[in-house]
């Protein structure tokens, strides 16, 4: 997984396709069903291995919130308005 890619992907093995939201901390992104987005998972990178966590809708909103604080004090701007973008699209 590529944190600099606008979009990617992986398969889930029972929900199929997921669509990557962000980064949300060190080996650990935010994805979330590719159509109906409403099911929503922290996807955990250890070795050679991929551990899907579900989580909430509050959860997930909770934790793009707190990246885009991180991002907002150091980040680069251009990331910050990415996922601002899609924060918008994602939860209003």
């Amino acid at each position: 997984m590529n944190s600099e890619s606008p979009e990617t992907y992986i398969n889930h093995p029972t929900w199929g396709l997921l669509y990557r939201i962000s980064m949300v901390d060190e080996n650990q992104e935010l994805f979330t069903t590719l159509y109906a987005q409403r099911l929503f998972f922290v996807v955990t990178t250890e070795a050679k291995a991929m551990k899907f966590q579900p989580i909430g809708r509050t959860e997930a909103r909770m934790m793009l919130e707190n990246r885009m604080r991180t991002l907002r004090r150091s980040g680069p701007p251009q990331e910050y308005d990415q996922l601002q973008s899609v924060f918008q699209r994602t939860f209003q």
